[in-house]
C-alpha cells in the first residue's frame, strides 16, 4: 500500500487494533523489534504475512539498527515501540526522524505503539514520531488509555497519523467489530480531556519502584542504568545463565516471576524482564527475596 501525501494527521478514538489487517496481504512482511512486545509477530501471522526480525542492540541502546533491517519487495511495515516493551529503551526525535525517512525510502507504514508514552522519568519527556518530518504521510501512531489512565482491562486506545492510513484501518474496524461500549468511549474521552495532574504521582509511583529494583539489582552486582520510560526493567542474566534459567531459578528458590527475555524475541536471550506493576509492600518483597538468594 502506498501511503500517499495528507495535510495533515487523522485521529481514530477506538481500540487501536488491526493495523496488520489494513496495510498487508498474504504473503507480504512487516519489520517487528526484536526484543519487541510479541503481538506485532503474531498479528502480522493472522493477518497471513511473516514477521521479521528488526535488530534492537543492546549497544545501541535497544534502538533499531535500520542499516541491518532485512527489507525486501514482500516488506510492507516496520513496528516500533518507544518507550518500550519489554527493554524499557526510549527514543529521542532523531531515531524518529530516521525511521520516517526509512519508511519514505521503501515505501513502508511506520507504526508507533506509544502505550508508554507519558510514563518517563528523571525529566525525560517521549517524543511523538509524528513529530519527525514527513511521518504524517506515512505514519500512524497507537495510544492507550491502559497504562496511563489505568484503564487496562477496558482495552481502549486511539490511532493518529497518515489520513490515508487511518481510512485503511477505519475499514477494517468497522468489519471486524462494532466498536467499544459508549460508555467506555465516553470514560476514555474524559481521560483525555480532563485534568493531567494524576500523571505526576503515576509516573512518581513508577520510579519509585524502578529505583527500588535496579538499586537491589545493582547492589547484588549489576550495572543498570535507570530506565528512563516505560514500566519495566529489563536486565541481562548473571553468570552467562539463559533467560529461561535464570527466570526458573528466581521461580524455584525466591518464589518470584520475571519473563524470560525469549519471550520478546530472539534476541531477547540473555535478558529477563521486571514488571513495575506489582504494590510497593510486593515489589520490595520480592526484591528482598531475591537478594536472599543471589547474596
Amino acid at each position: 500500500m502506498t501511503i500517499g501525501a495528507v495535510p495533515g494527521a487523522a485521529r481514530s478514538l477506538t481500540r487501536a487494533r488491526g493495523p496488520e489487517f489494513a496495510f498487508l496481504d498474504p504473503g507480504d512482511a512487516a519489520l517487528a523489534s526484536d526484543p519487541g512486545y510479541p503481538v506485532y509477530g503474531v498479528s502480522t501471522r493472522l493477518a497471513g504475512g511473516s514477521p521479521v526480525s528488526l535488530p534492537m542492540p543492546e549497544e545501541d541502546g535497544f534502538l533499531p539498527d535500520l542499516d541491518a533491517a532485512p527489507v525486501s519487495h514482500r516488506t510492507k511495515a516496520i513496528w516500533l515501540n518507544f518507550p518500550s516493551n519489554p527493554t524499557a529503551a526510549v527514543a529521542e526525535l532523531p531515531t524518529f526522524e530516521a525511521a520516517t525517512a526509512f519508511a519514505r525510502e521503501h515505501d513502508l507504514i511506520l507504526l508507533h505503539d506509544a502505550a508508554y508514552s507519558e510514563i518517563t522519568f528523571d525529566g525525560f519527556v517521549a517524543p511523538s514520531v509524528l513529530q519527525a518530518p514527513g511521518a504524517k504521510q506515512v505514519a500512524l501512531e497507537f495510544g492507550s488509555a491502559s497504562k496511563f489512565y489505568n484503564m487496562t482491562g477496558w482495552r481502549i486506545g486511539w490511532a493518529a497519523g497518515s489520513a490515508e492510513a487511518i481510512r485503511a484501518l477505519g475499514v477494517v474496524k468497522t468489519n471486524l467489530d462494532s466498536g467499544q461500549f459508549t460508555a467506555i468511549q465516553r470514560a476514555a474521552i474524559a481521560a483525555l480531556a480532563g485534568p493531567q495532574d494524576h500523571l505526576d504521582e503515576l509516573r512518581a509511583v513508577y520510579q519509585r519502584r524502578r529505583d527500588v529494583v535496579v538499586g537491589t539489582l545493582n547492589n547484588l552486582g549489576w550495572s543498570l542504568k535507570p530506565p528512563l520510560g516505560s514500566v519495566y526493567v529489563w536486565a541481562p542474566t548473571p553468570d552467562g545463565r539463559t533467560s529461561a534459567d535464570f527466570a526458573d531459578l528466581l521461580l524455584d528458590e525466591a518464589g518470584v516471576f520475571v519473563a524470560p527475555g525469549t519471550g520478546y524475541g530472539s534476541r531477547g536471550e540473555g535478558f529477563v524482564r521486571f514488571s513495575l506493576t506489582v504494590p510497593d509492600d510486593r515489589l520490595a518483597e520480592a526484591m528482598d527475596r531475591i537478594a536472599g538468594v543471589l547474596s
